[in-house]
């Protein structure tokens, strides 16, 4: 099970589809609050669900030929009409209008692109975000919060509260291993949270629960975020007791890479064992970069992540008192 949207959602699906363990009841829980490009021009012209990061994880998790899913991912070029539109979008969108009903055109994607596994947007309702910054002003919507220059200290979603979509809770409670991240802290990982029932079930589930932190911090939402500054937005924000581990990245960043994210105000998020485990969460702290030295973007390597993870997921579970 894992949750979350953006970039970062579809790193963790296509590394578990490729793993030898049985990932067949893998699900994807996705957020849907995107407000931003193709997904963000549909939701204001057509009132539909934003579709851009449940077609990034249809596409990890396809298995089919790669021309179906670079379909999918096509964008169109220009200034005018299509221009910028998402074919994935524009298909996922179609498909509800003709069967009425989301979940069932995310099923028919997911059968056209032969995915391992199933996934479910968080809810169904046309969630808008809401953030409140640490110098008194109140942001709307997601790319806006996700552009903000003071600390976030609330989110909120308007309507408040939506409710789960069919099958979200269930996969929950079916879990033994609950994935969140890596991903933009405030506008990917936490909407999921605050989708009705989602945080409680967590809290409750006898799964081993994983934070991916992310490489680097993301200027304007997490500005000089350690490990433990991410910990206790969760905490803040969704609920105490959510996380049993923090799985982060131990390897150095080149020099060249640093300096070019520093460019852009953006650093190595820093994990400290002592900060974390006062927080009661675990750390496990693994090699997780990737190794191409021609790639000049900081990543996270599908393969370690996955094994990482795997070797949580292994780890004797947890009772329902914490022992």
């Amino acid at each position: 099970m894992a949750l979350g949207g953006g970039t970062g959602l579809p790193v963790v699906l296509r590394g578990l589809k490729r793993s030898p363990a049985d990932v067949d009841s893998l699900t994807a829980i996705v957020t849907v609050s995107d407000d931003g490009g193709s997904s963000g021009r549909l939701r204001r012209d057509l009132n539909v669900l934003a579709m851009g990061d449940i077609r990034n994880c249809l596409v990890a998790l396809s298995e089919n030929e790669p021309l179906m899913s670079q379909l999918f991912q096509y964008r169109y070029p220009g200034r005018k009409g299509l221009a910028g539109h998402s074919a994935g979008n524009l298909i996922l969108t179609a498909l509800a209008a003709c069967s009425r009903s989301w979940l069932k055109a995310i099923e028919t994607s997911g059968e056209v692109l032969a995915i391992r596994g199933r996934i479910l947007p968080a809810t169904l309702a046309n969630v808008v975000l809401r953030a409140r910054l640490e110098n008194g002003r109140r942001v709307r919507g997601e790319s806006r919060i996700s552009r903000s220059r003071s600390r976030i200290v609330d989110l909120t979603t308007d309507p408040p509260r939506p409710a789960p979509a069919p099958g979200v809770l269930a996969a929950l409670r079916e879990a033994d291993l609950i994935v969140l991240g890596p991903g933009s802290l405030f506008t990917s990982v936490l909407p999921n949270l605050l989708v009705r029932g989602v945080a409680g079930e967590i809290a409750r589930s006898r799964a081993a629960r994983v934070l991916v932190g992310n490489l680097m911090t993301q200027p304007g939402e997490t500005d000089e975020f350690t490990s433990a500054d991410h910990l206790e937005a969760i905490a803040s924000i969704a609920g105490n007791g959510l996380l049993d581990y923090y799985l982060a990245n131990g390897r150095a960043i080149r020099p060249l890479l640093r300096r070019r994210y520093a460019a852009d105000r953006a650093r190595p998020v820093r994990a400290e064992r002592g900060p974390i485990e006062r927080l009661g969460v675990v750390p496990v702290i693994r090699d997780l970069l990737s190794e191409d030295p021609s790639l000049l973007k900081i990543r996270h390597h599908e393969g370690k992540l996955t094994r990482a993870l795997l070797s949580i997921a292994r780890r004797p579970r947890r009772t329902m008192d914490g022992v």
